[in-house]
């Protein structure tokens, strides 16, 4: 089975519900790594943030992030360029997809 995973939860936000997600999807794709089926990881929107958290050694949910790391697939360039995330995407080794620039997002002033 081919199955695609889609982090968008915002770790600045603090919550319980967007540590809960997180980590639900995580254990989610080692599930089906284990069960073989082919999976891939993108984050998007402002999941885009999480990779930054999530490759930091101290961070609680750093263990099961490492066990799916070869099952990501990258980041939202876009999304991670709108929530300020490109140094962090840099910095944990995922990489940037596309360059969704034919429809820029203009900032309200």
């Amino acid at each position: 089975m081919k199955i695609a995973i889609i982090i968008l939860t915002d770790p600045l936000r603090g919550s319980q519900e967007a540590l809960t997600r997180m980590l639900n999807a995580l254990a989610m794709a080692n599930e089906c790594q284990r069960a073989g089926d082919t999976t891939e990881i993108v984050f998007a929107g402002t999941g885009t943030r999480w990779p930054a958290e999530l490759s930091k050694l101290t961070y609680p949910a750093n263990g099961i992030y490492e066990s799916v790391r070869t099952l990501i697939k990258g980041a939202s360039r876009s999304c991670a360029m709108r929530t300020q995330a490109v140094e962090g995407q840099e910095e944990a080794g995922v990489e940037l997809l596309g360059d969704n620039m034919k429809f820029p997002v203009r900032r309200a002033l």
